[in-house]
């Protein structure tokens, strides 16, 4: 889980700052100060063009977001973050109080949730705001309404195959475990 937990957190803040870095025509430098002066850190973005990684499918494009997931809530950074702190001491208590040496599966997904939430804390308590770049299905439309409008990041990325990792974990879990064949266990 450890290794899981370091390896996920280092890709989601060097992605951020890779991001922030090449993305704009300059690199773009977020300062805590300025963005709790703003009414709108998106503001403090400059206008560019997303750079397309696959036509249709990935764009990246920069956005700070003072909210949560799809940005609701902006604003609203000291609820985030002590229930992200709270998140985190609950997936620690959970690693050692409910999973067994041999859950690989638990202990690779709680990996994923605690980087996720550890990537996602370290922005808003050191930018006062999340960096988001990562925009999937751009332009794709259902009904002249985009399908994804959202732009998220690797630590979103980290929590959401981290939730379906436990998810099958737990379910995996629940399953009835085959009886043993007691005479095949018994001695010739």
């Amino acid at each position: 889980m450890l290794l899981v937990l370091i390896l996920g957190l280092a890709a989601d803040l060097a992605s951020k700052s890779l991001a922030f870095e090449h993305i704009a025509p300059e690199p773009v430098i977020v300062r805590r100060e300025r963005v709790l002066s703003t009414g709108d850190p998106r503001a403090l973005v400059p206008r560019h063009q997303p750079k397309t990684i696959i036509p249709g499918v990935l764009d990246l494009t920069l956005v700070l977001n003072r909210g949560a997931v799809f940005g609701i809530g902006a604003g609203k950074r000291w609820l985030f973050v002590t229930f992200t702190a709270g998140a985190i001491i609950l997936g620690l208590w959970m690693f050692g109080a409910w999973t067994k040496r041999g859950d690989w599966l638990a202990h690779i997904s709680l990996g994923l949730l605690l980087a996720g939430g550890l990537g996602n804390l370290y922005d808003r308590l050191r930018f006062a705001c999340v960096r988001d770049f990562i925009h999937p299905l751009p332009g794709v439309t259902i009904a002249s309404h985009e399908v994804w409008p959202y732009v998220s990041n690797v630590a979103d990325a980290l929590l959401i195959f981290g939730i379906i990792g436990l998810m099958w974990h737990l379910w995996r879990a629940d399953q009835p475990q085959p009886a043993e064949d007691t005479k095949a266990n018994e001695p010739i």
